[in-house]
């Protein structure tokens, strides 16, 4: 199940990383640069929904699958965020909660999961919002300019940022406090 479609577009995620990150060092106008990450970035973004989908429907999971897929999407994120604090349009004190937050969550699931109660710390639905408000962040932050003359996305996309880094902080907390009990019966 390596190379099977929904495989292929969960690398893609992977293979965008390096394109939108180039993108910024295109000679072209910082507009038109802004605009071609912030498509990029939505593109491969939305295959993250696409490729769970059709490894459904094609009947083509896999555990290779089910471990790339998150790793994908977290490399997009982390990627994305360091461009923008970069382009200094995040804060890098949000990029750091919001990166350290996936590493230290990734590290308990697969701890859990080697002790044998990876249950206790599934994705949950507050993990889910706080992906989504990131996965809208994260473009508005990357066009930085007026959509449809009215919204202000460097406006909406700090907003939404630093909501993200809340949600984070809150979601972290959410699966430590259902991973304590696990760990407390191992080390004791």
């Amino acid at each position: 199940m390596f190379w099977t479609l929904p495989t292929i577009m969960t690398w893609t995620r992977i293979v965008a990383i390096p394109l939108i990150v180039g993108v910024f060092y295109l000679p072209l106008d910082a507009s038109m640069r802004n605009l071609i990450a912030t498509v990029m970035f939505i593109v491969f973004a939305a295959t993250d929904w696409l490729d769970g989908y059709l490894a459904r429907k094609l009947n083509q999971t896999s555990a290779f699958g089910a471990f790339l897929d998150p790793v994908a999407d977290k490399f997009l994120v982390c990627a994305s965020l360091l461009v923008l604090v970069h382009l200094d349009r995040a804060n890098v004190f949000v990029a750091l909660i919001i990166i350290g937050r996936e590493i230290a969550i990734s590290a308990l699931r697969e701890w859990m999961a080697q002790i044998g109660a990876g249950r206790s710390v599934a994705v949950h639905m507050l993990g889910k919002v706080k992906t989504t408000v990131q996965m809208v962040a994260i473009p508005f932050l990357l066009f930085d300019g007026m959509l449809f003359g009215v919204i202000d996305t460097g406006l909406w996309g700090q907003w939404l940022i630093w909501a993200a880094a809340v949600l984070t902080v809150w979601s972290m907390v959410y699966y430590l406090q259902k991973a304590i009990p696990e760990i407390r019966a191992r080390t004791q």
